[in-house]
């Protein structure tokens, strides 16, 4: 009996947070390392579900690094980042194309098959992701890397006012017609702002911004756009964080309500970070 109390009180818990977020859009970014452990992918694809059931609408964009990554390797090329950003050949782009079509459907028959609806989209379909290629990095060329310079996101609205879950990849498309690799992290932020999402959620492999790298409990839950520079400077956000933290203040700029980067190792830490009073991930707000 007192198990099943538990569970009307986790509940009961949710209603405010189910009541507020009601027909509301809602991010998600979703990729690296984690890709590729199914039990991880599962827990992800069944909160999204979930946050569909009870009237919420999730858009989902993916990454699929780890995948690239493998199939450059296969084929005996040599995979190079500068500053974060793949270095992306003509090969390369078509490997990067094919590998996250590929995903993109994975994850949609997943979807389906937890009882969700779900639809496929590309960046570059309807020209749903224009771009521009992006600059020189320290001096060099990185090929077929897009920077986000418009989002049609009527195609988005559509689907999710049928009750369907957008799975996007992040490829755009250029003034040239070309195909452009997108930072997936960029991509949700941009995707997010332009469909004024409530929230926009990036999933990662820590468990937020810490205040000691080495002490996973050490999350900073809340912070402001105002305190994000000192953090930097003194080094408690750094590396890949760096990006990430950057794609939230660009969604808070412009109008996003909250964001969040919460640990996709913590089975169901979506909806423990939408429905629960205290939240398991970092908050990132305007003020």
């Amino acid at each position: 009996m007192e198990e099943m109390i538990k569970k009307a009180d986790v509940l009961v818990e949710a209603l405010p947070y189910i009541q507020s977020f009601y027909d509301k859009t809602i991010v998600i970014k979703y990729g690296g390392a984690a890709m590729t452990d199914n039990d991880i992918r599962r827990n992800v694809l069944e909160d999204i579900v979930f946050m569909s059931y009870v009237g919420m609408r999730p858009v989902l964009v993916h990454g699929g690094g780890p995948y690239i990554s493998k199939r450059i390797q296969d084929m005996g090329k040599e995979t190079r980042f500068v500053r974060g950003y793949r270095v992306t050949d003509e090969e390369t782009i078509e490997i990067v194309e094919e590998e996250l079509t590929r995903i993109n459907r994975e994850i949609v028959r997943e979807i389906i098959s937890l009882g969700g609806s779900a639809i496929s989209l590309s960046g570059k379909e309807d020209h749903l992701i224009e771009v521009k290629k992006h600059a020189d990095i320290d001096g060099e060329d990185i090929g077929f890397v897009g920077e986000v310079t418009k989002i049609n996101g009527d195609v988005i609205q559509r689907m999710i006012t049928s009750d369907i879950i957008p799975v996007i990849s992040p490829l755009g498309i250029g003034k040239d017609g070309l195909t452009y690799n997108v930072n997936a992290d960029q991509s949700a932020a941009e995707i997010s702002r332009n469909m004024g999402a409530v929230k926009l959620m990036l999933l990662t492999n820590v468990r937020g911004i810490l205040q000691d790298m080495s002490d996973p409990e050490s999350v900073i839950s809340h912070i402001s756009i105002a305190e994000i520079d000192g953090l930097i400077e003194r080094k408690i956000i750094g590396g890949g964080m760096i990006p990430k933290v950057r794609a939230c203040v660009r969604a808070l700029d412009r109008g996003v309500k909250k964001t969040h980067i919460i640990d996709v190792k913590i089975p169901h830490g979506l909806l423990l970070e939408i429905f629960t009073d205290k939240g398991i991930g970092t908050e990132i707000v305007k003020r």
